[in-house]
């Protein structure tokens, strides 16, 4: 049995960029051209700690890294901030991050799926049931109802949409931002060395944190409009890596 303290990444290195992006047309954004850019320049750097930030689960990311030149993170905030995993220890769960949604979820999967059973614009996403923490749906905006909202809500969950497609319900206080902070937090990591990265809602509580943060070039309209107005928030004309790269540069987080 461990302490149940997780790892600290890389004791003794001094970041000079902990770069926090979402995947799907953020990280995975962009040209070909500008993805191979962007990963390059972050594997030529030794002061790079990377952690993905996503709606995706374990599995996809297993994948995803083994393709050929897609740098490799060190964790992975997964599920939509509900779960969290140390690459370096062979996916294993960070339990000491996790131990708090978990409580808040009390493994509700069951009783949330009975629940919206037969709501009207809702479908149950075909993977959603292995999901630890979180139940997933696509919904169809001009079906789904205002009281199947509060029905979630008066519930004690958390409902998200995003990208007019996703629809995920989350323990109460629990999405990508909250989670992020607690792993800055329970690391020590420099805040002012962190870049957050994002382009849908469901990035909303990651990019109004309080750290430092891009909305890339193609991000979701809705997104863009509930973010504040904020020094530390800047909005890039570059999509995906484009964008993030671009933000790198403006928030002079380029290293020595």
């Amino acid at each position: 049995m461990g302490s149940g303290i997780p790892a600290l990444p890389d004791v003794g290195t001094e970041y000079g960029l902990i770069l926090a992006t979402d995947l799907d047309g953020t990280f995975l954004g962009g040209s070909a051209e500008e993805q191979i850019d962007l990963y390059r320049r972050l594997d030529e750097r030794d002061d790079v700690l990377l952690i993905f930030v996503t709606g995706r689960d374990v599995d996809f990311i297993r994948e995803l890294v083994a393709q050929p030149h897609m740098p490799v993170p060190r964790y992975i905030v997964g599920d939509v901030g509900t779960s969290v995993y140390d690459v370096a220890a062979d996916f294993a769960p960070v339990h000491a991050l996790e131990a708090e949604v978990k409580s808040r979820w009390n493994d509700a999967n069951e009783a949330v799926m009975a629940m919206l059973e037969g709501e009207p614009g809702l479908e149950l996403q075909v993977k959603a049931n292995p999901f630890r923490h979180r139940v997933s749906y696509f919904y169809k905006p001009d079906e789904l109802r205002e009281d199947t909202i509060r029905k979630i809500e008066e519930a004690g969950f958390d409902c998200l949409t995003s990208d007019n497609l996703y629809l995920d319900v989350l323990p109460k206080g629990v999405a990508k931002g909250p989670t992020l902070r607690r792993m800055v937090d329970t690391f020590a990591l420099p805040q002012d060395k962190v870049l957050a990265a994002g382009d849908t809602m469901n990035d909303l509580t990651m990019l109004d944190c309080g750290l430092k943060a891009v909305a890339v070039g193609n991000s979701e309209e809705r997104l863009l409009a509930a973010l504040p107005r904020a020094p530390h928030i800047y909005r890039s004309r570059g999509h995906g890596c484009a964008g993030i790269l671009e933000a790198i540069h403006h928030f002079e987080l380029t290293g020595a």
